[in-house]
């Protein structure tokens, strides 16, 4: 038998050859730079006064030149940060913290399928089995209106419980921040399934009274990813509006869509998705950046796919019986799949070090020129951020992602533990990951976070934040009362 060959990709000797080669390139100014400083420095010592003197007047620098080149100097400099984009801080942000009552254990849960659909035994074995498999914990919360036997997903219910998450978060905010609601200039807010009139940032203003000018919108229908397209937004108002405040409110209302028939595709939410809710507070004054947590870097947005299957991936319609639900198409991974790629495409220039951007375009290069079959090249995006919050949309989701970025259990402990602890929050759930974080006590000052978000469409969106300073472990918030448990292990398989 031939000699059986060591596996070169996982050599140390290599892994020091990639670290030399990633400090090389990315430092490849400074390393061109120091030499030649050093060298005139050299120079200029071994001059003379006499020498350096006589160099200066056969320049021949006057009065005129000298002030021109001054104006020019002011003048270029004026351009460019008048140009520059407007730093935008996020200030704070609350996340909502269900109260006990509304929790649901796992016994629960089954217990009131059972008798829902007492008829429809083939719904309830199939979403015993989704639970087990979910990554989902006995923490987890639904509206008071889905404990109800049968479930009341009334109007009123929703609404109800639309006050009690947004008003709660708002609350939160607003101690934390000390901002007065007379000071907000935008308000945003989005939640996708449900969209009432009066709508809901209607509700808010009229709850806080905000001033007659203050400019609200209310986004709705773009799925688990608009808490993101709400931080675009804002990020777009603040760059042209100077010295104002942006509350940003990310939710989704679950009480209207309790499904109950026995589609497979309609079921499968009633298993992952569980109250949440978020409130933002993002700032372009100079005057919060000593006390804001985090500066926005970037935010990407990419749109995948304009087909039917595309489209019908996360999707809300009835079903032969006239039960309105949400539908999950299992084509969902497929297209998150193409929209992650599209967004990566798109992020990666902005973010990425030149050692990796290198290494991408030589494989692309290859693979055009010499070999198809070349397996491609993902970049290591562990080498430009040192957090990662996945959109907790469920176990699939995030194994997924790991997969596809080379992620380490660490860097999706955050999206996992999210979703044990509080479930798929729809919008919300990249804010309860974030606190995630910084109640383990990880973030410190420079650290960099990316956010990804998945939503109907099919959508793909991520920010970027810095964080601005070293960020102690809150003694409130949604997981200041279970933070010492985390993390947990998650098994495969949970058996009810």
């Amino acid at each position: 038998m031939p000699p059986i060959l060591p596996d070169f990709s996982h050599s140390v000797k290599l892994k020091y050859v990639k670290l030399g080669y990633q400090y090389l390139v990315n430092h490849i100014l400074y390393l061109l730079l120091v030499p030649v400083m050093v060298g005139v420095s050299i120079e200029v010592l071994r001059m003379g006064p006499d020498e350096i003197l006589s160099l200066w007047k056969s320049l021949q620098f006057d009065l005129v030149q000298i002030l021109c080149s001054c104006f020019l100097i002011i003048f270029i400099a004026t351009v460019y940060f008048m140009s520059k984009p407007r730093t935008i801080y996020l200030v704070d942000y609350a996340c909502f913290k269900p109260p006990a009552t509304c929790r649901v254990p796992f016994s629960t849960f089954m217990e009131h399928a059972r008798i829902v659909l007492k008829d429809k035994p083939k719904s309830v074995e199939f979403q015993m089995r989704i639970l087990e498999r979910s990554g989902l914990g006995e923490e987890t919360c639904l509206p008071p209106a889905i404990h109800y036997i049968p479930p009341m997903p009334t109007m009123a219910s929703a609404r109800g419980e639309a006050e009690l998450v947004i008003f709660s978060a708002m609350d939160s905010l607003f101690q934390k921040t000390c901002l007065k609601p007379k000071d907000i200039d935008f308000l945003i807010v989005n939640c996708s399934l449900f969209s009432p009139t009066p709508s809901l940032s209607a509700m808010v203003i009229n709850k806080y009274k905000l001033r007659s000018n203050t400019k609200s919108f209310n986004l709705s229908g773009m799925g688990c990813s608009a808490g993101l397209i709400s931080i675009d937004l804002a990020r777009d108002l603040l760059q042209v509006h100077p010295n104002s405040n942006a509350v940003v409110v990310s939710t989704e209302i679950i009480t209207p869509n309790c499904y109950q028939g026995n589609e497979r595709a309609m079921l499968l939410p009633n298993c992952l998705f569980r109250m949440g809710g978020a409130a933002i507070l993002l700032s372009n004054r100079r005057c919060e950046l000593r006390r804001a947590k985090y500066r926005l870097v970037h935010v990407v947005r990419t749109h995948k796919g304009t087909d039917d299957k595309a489209y019908r991936c996360v999707f809300q319609e009835e079903d032969r019986e006239g039960k309105v639900g949400i539908s999950l198409s299992k084509d969902l991974m497929v297209i998150a799949g193409e929209a992650l790629k599209s967004n990566i495409t798109t992020i990666g220039p902005l973010v990425l070090p030149a050692s990796e951007q290198l290494l991408f375009l030589a494989t692309l290069i290859g693979r055009k020129i010499f070999n198809p079959k070349w397996k491609p090249y993902i970049p290591d995006f562990k080498q430009a951020f040192e957090h990662f919050c996945i959109h907790a949309g469920g176990r699939a989701v995030v194994d997924e992602l790991q997969n596809n970025l080379q992620l380490s259990a660490e860097h999706v402990e955050a999206s996992r533990m999210t979703l044990h602890r509080f479930g798929n929050t729809s919008s919300s759930s990249l804010w309860y990951e974030l606190g995630y974080i910084e109640a383990q006590g990880r973030m410190r000052k420079g650290d960099r976070v990316w956010q990804i978000a998945f939503g109907s469409g099919f959508k793909c969106n991520s920010a970027v934040w810095k964080c601005n300073k070293s960020i102690k472990a809150p003694t409130d918030g949604p997981w200041a009362d279970c933070i010492d448990r985390y993390p947990v292990h998650i098994p495969e398989v949970v058996k009810l």
